[in-house]
């Protein structure tokens, strides 16, 4: 029963709209086991979305919470069909209790400190995975980090996002995971891009680009380079997508943007303002664009534009 609950609340705090922290602290409050059998899923989760039936099921809801009491449902396995899930992923995986998960909501930074001299700073609407037994180790879900590493040849530092691994060799480096693209810039030191593979050196200055169009090394400027942590974000020629959504990332705002918009390219400063009004009065004209308050968020669009 307690896998079966474990397994809900994985895909549920999966889910980007999940809003019911109020009701998974009480559950992980709840049984000190609970917290236990929740960072064993998900650090299995990734193996999960093969398994997971086309039925949808009631969601398990905490007793104290004091919300709607009717059934929730998710294209998720329940009840025996649940208990069958989790009976599919192996033991020593439900055994890694030294695998935990790190989430921060949009808008929200958070410093996690592994070993002496590496830390990794999460910026806003993360996902990351980390090892207790294993300071070494850090699994980029998504969202955007920065990582300042202690270099140790003998036990190099390595994130994983994705199927894709980077080895540091004493460095500070900036990684964006998003749906679109993976992205990472760094300012010191150089990291390997899968090291066993491509094995392609990044040394500072150097940035990389995965996504749709294929692999592209380029250069960045090292002062752009995680400068999410200064209050402001450095561009060169980056599309007006890409700013839209490291906006939103940083801000914890949504931002959309019409497809003549997102076809612009901006070079500059931008600095992150706190209040959305005051962040679009100087950014938007930097950018050549309009920005356009909607009920639940923000669009850019170009001059020209409409505004529906």
């Amino acid at each position: 029963m307690m896998n079966e609950e474990a397994l809900g609340w994985v895909i549920r705090t999966r889910d980007p709209d999940f809003a019911d922290w109020t009701g998974f602290t009480a559950w992980l409050e709840a049984d000190p086991a609970h917290a236990s059998a929740y960072d064993a899923l998900m650090a299995a989760d990734s193996d999960m979305d093969s398994l997971i039936p086309v039925e949808p099921v009631a969601m398990p809801v905490a007793a104290n919470d004091a919300g709607d009491r009717r059934p929730r449902f998710r294209w998720i396995a329940g009840g025996a069909l649940a208990a069958a899930l989790v009976a599919t992923v192996s033991i020593s995986v439900l055994n890694r209790n030294d695998i935990y998960s790190v989430t921060t909501r949009p808008g929200e930074t958070r410093t996690i400190a592994l070993d002496h001299g590496t830390t990794v700073h999460m910026n806003g609407g993360t996902t990351m995975r980390f090892d207790r037994k294993d300071a070494r180790f850090a699994a980029l879900d998504r969202g955007e980090a920065a990582f300042m590493v202690r270099h140790d040849t003998a036990h190099p530092f390595r994130v994983t996002v994705g199927d894709d691994i980077f080895e540091d060799a004493g460095t500070v480096f900036n990684i964006v995971r998003s749906s679109e693209a993976t992205r990472i810039g760094v300012s010191e030191g150089k990291v390997i891009y899968n090291p066993a593979a491509e094995a392609i050196a990044l040394p500072a200055g150097r940035g990389l680009t995965e996504d749709a169009a294929g692999l592209r090394v380029m250069d960045v400027a090292p002062a752009s380079v995680a400068s999410w942590r200064q209050g402001q974000l450095i561009y060169a020629n980056a599309p007006v997508s890409q700013v839209a959504q490291d906006a939103s990332r940083s801000l914890g705002i949504a931002i959309r943007y019409t497809p003549q918009a997102a076809a612009m390219r901006f070079t500059g400063t931008i600095r992150l303002d706190r209040d959305p009004a005051r962040f679009f009065a100087q950014a938007a004209p930097l950018m050549g664009l309009d920005a356009v308050r909607q009920k639940d968020g923000w669009l850019l669009e170009g001059g020209n534009g409409s505004h529906d």
